[in-house]
């Protein structure tokens, strides 16, 4: 007997129905890279946990209590974070090593945060090689932002070069008639600083009139500064690491001599370098900030310095506050936490670099106001704002506007 037509339209229906779950449901299937899965997301880090820049050790401990709170919260999308972090020493062999490690034994999804220009560019090849995200780099080396050569490395801090060229406005605009001497790390960061820097004074070269370079393996910098002290410059930059610009700065007190000093943002640590080289010595010293300093009262009552100081009481609180190391590991795991919610349950490798190449005005309580956050499928430089700041007191203090040391900008 025929089915009645209601009944066939009826049927009909019911199979397009069927047909449409099954179909939404392939559709809104998991996706997952080896280091993720319904429960777990393994993040891998290499940070100094010792040796020469062992100061930034505090980086990745920060980054450690971000994601334990967040695994206390609920975690992400329903998963855990297991956050397997490295020492490294500084050493790039080492870094070698640890990141075969991270990836080959302890098959982690992705590296985040791995900290140190030299240890990077040792292991960058070899991430892009096997497809592994190396995500949000510490260091500022402009290298980092090349995804046409380098489409799994992605940076995150203001680059080198951008920061020297602020100084280097800096300088043209309200010193200029004076002479510039340059104490740098022998190594891509500093060179990237001191390239930054001769470039924003391409209209007047002989303005760096002395350039010194020190290897991190030297137990001190005194004679440096003393060489730089006999061309007698009016200004005296220092692109240095923590235990190097405290050292710096130091010497020019025990010299009595008092040139304008800048100092590189990656050695503006009130905790590791303002105090160890003596708050006497450190009056006046120009440096530049993309990140708000827990020691500037006017974030007092702010929310994102407040969830900050939250953060700390409960999960670190032996640490010193005003490092601020703690807050740059805190802000670029912040940022980490962001990317990996936008990623859902599509927790592929492909997938959390495409979510950390679209990242649009990303604003996070740790950042200066007007600082924000971009990247794209041909930008994978998220920061490109900094603020003047000097040392006065106890504490550094903002000057000027927030500006920009890229070449166009976003």
């Amino acid at each position: 007997m025929p089915m009645p037509i209601r009944h066939r339209v009826a049927t009909a229906l019911l199979g397009l129905a069927v047909a449409a779950a099954t179909g939404n449901a392939a559709w809104a299937q998991k996706k997952y890279d080896t280091g993720a899965s319904d429960t777990e997301i393994k993040i891998g880090n290499i940070v100094p946990y010792s040796g020469p820049a062992s100061a930034y050790g505090v980086v990745g401990k920060a980054m450690a209590a971000v994601f334990k709170k967040v695994n206390d919260d609920g975690g992400i999308n329903g998963r855990k974070i297991t956050f397997v972090s490295y020492d490294d020493a500084y050493s790039p062999p080492k870094a070698v090593e640890q990141a075969r490690k991270l990836v080959e034994s302890d098959e982690v999804l992705f590296l985040f945060g791995t900290l140190g220009t030299a240890s990077n560019t040792a292991i960058q090849k070899y991430l892009n090689a096997k497809k592994v995200p190396q995500l949000f780099v510490a260091t500022g080396a402009t290298k980092w932002n090349d995804p046409k050569a380098f489409p799994w490395t992605m940076g995150w801090l203001p680059s080198y070069q951008s920061e020297s060229r602020i100084y280097a406005k800096y300088l043209l605009k309200e010193k200029p008639a004076t002479k510039v001497a340059v104490l740098y790390q022998n190594d891509d960061m500093g060179k990237d600083y001191l390239k930054g820097l001769e470039d924003g004074f391409a209209s007047d070269p002989a303005r760096v009139v002395a350039k010194e370079s020190y290897e991190v393996a030297e137990p001190t910098i005194d004679s440096h500064v003393v060489r730089l002290k006999s061309s007698n410059p009016d200004v005296i930059v220092f692109f240095t690491t923590p235990k190097f610009g405290a050292q710096a700065i130091k010497k020019l007190g025990e010299m009595n001599w008092k040139p304008v000093t800048i100092v590189s943002n990656v050695s503006a640590s009130t905790a590791t370098v303002m105090r160890p080289a003596g708050l006497d010595n450190a009056q006046g010293v120009i440096s530049a900030a993309y990140a708000k300093d827990a020691s500037d009262p006017q974030w007092k009552d702010d929310a994102g310095m407040k969830a900050f100081d939250e953060l700390l009481a409960k999960y670190m609180p032996d640490t010193n506050r005003v490092d601020a190391s703690a807050m740059t590991g805190y802000n670029m795991a912040t940022t980490m936490v962001e990317v990996l919610r936008r990623c859902g349950d599509d927790l592929t490798r492909a997938n959390v670099m495409k979510q950390a190449a679209s990242l649009k005005q990303f604003a996070q309580g740790g950042l200066l106001p007007g600082v924000t956050l971009s990247t794209g499928p041909a930008d994978f430089q998220p920061i490109e704002q900094l603020q003047l700041m000097q040392f006065k007191g106890e504490r550094w203090q903002l000057f000027g506007d927030v500006i920009s040391g890229e070449v166009g900008g976003h």
